[in-house]
């Protein structure tokens, strides 16, 4: 077994395509195949149910998708130690990020990282899921850290230090009834019609546990991946939003209203509990660290301040 044929397992696994997989690793697709027959001979099972319309994975490569993340995860911590006894400026870095970040300029600690230390590469990349995704992707080795809002419990596997607390306010459409009431009840919004991102995302797990906490229920009449095109939306007068402030149009932000009890937007550093992070990774987590955090969760405008 050699570990690039567990890459190029991976590769297929996660792509669900022998095509797909083949771009990603740089290979031709008929030495990727090549690659997976050989692993599959060298294991004595089947790692995919193969048809002319899409690549699944067997019970046997189900198991195996974890075992082969841990080894190359270990081989990847391996080559970058030495590297790091060498000089500590090599390696990769797998950072998770959400689609936006409010409150948190990653692009200035980037810019200054990559200054300091020209020779490590950083791998920024977002998940479908969300911040949930962002997470189990930490968890899972498939990340080294996230950039990602949490609410609630998480994976036992991961930590998280809070960098960015806001409260979560109400946008609402020009003219409308709420937009002028500061602030607004909880209970008042029930009946109203949302737009909002999809189930996963930070906020969306925030206010969704909020409104269950209280025992109610809103109607949420258009998801979008996307918070630009939800505040666009709310101007258009399609429904209500929340959001973290600093997520919205600079000319929207101030006519955002405050609601009680508020939700709470948290951006946070997840990092593997147990897992050693390579040298790279180790040192952009510092500099995260010394740069945005940990912060005191702020109180609401319009709200008693909260004290500890």
């Amino acid at each position: 077994m050699e570990l690039r044929h567990l890459e190029h397992f991976l590769a297929v696994a996660e792509t669900g395509s022998f095509t797909r997989a083949a771009a990603r690793v740089h290979v031709v697709q008929s030495a990727l195949s090549v690659s997976v027959r050989s692993l599959e001979a060298d294991l004595g099972a089947q790692l995919f149910h193969r048809s002319t319309r899409r690549v699944e994975l067997t019970e046997a490569g189900a198991v195996l998708v974890g075992e082969a993340r841990s080894t190359l995860a270990a081989a990847r911590a391996a080559r970058e130690a030495v590297a790091a006894v060498n000089d500590g400026t090599r390696g990769t870095i797998r950072l998770g990020i959400m689609h936006s970040l409010p409150g948190i300029d990653v692009a200035a600690p980037l810019a200054r990282f990559h200054a300091e230390r020209p020779s490590i590469r950083i791998e920024p990349q977002t998940h479908p899921e969300g911040s949930r995704g962002l997470v189990q992707a930490v968890a899972d080795n498939r990340l080294d850290l996230a950039l990602a809002a949490l609410h609630g419990p998480h994976p036992a596997e991961v930590e998280a230090i809070a960098l960015h607390h806001e409260p979560i306010l109400l946008a609402c459409p020009p003219g409308h009834p709420l937009a002028d009431r500061r602030p607004v009840p909880l209970a008042d919004l029930v009946d109203q019609p949302f737009l909002d991102v999809p189930d996963g995302w930070g906020s969306r797990m925030s206010v969704d546990s909020l409104f269950a906490a209280h025992g109610l229920t809103r109607r949420i009449v258009v998801e979008v991946a996307d918070v630009a095109t939800v505040c666009e939306l709310v101007r258009a007068g399609l429904g209500l939003a929340l959001l973290a402030p600093s997520s919205a149009p600079a000319d929207q932000r101030h006519r955002l209203v405050p609601v009680l009890p508020h939700a709470t937007f948290t951006v946070s550093l997840v990092l593997p509990r147990a897992r050693k992070l390579s040298a790279a990774a180790a040192a952009f987590a510092e500099q995260l660290r010394a740069t945005y955090g940990p912060r005191p969760e702020p109180a609401t405008p319009g709200s008693p301040a909260r004290t500890t």
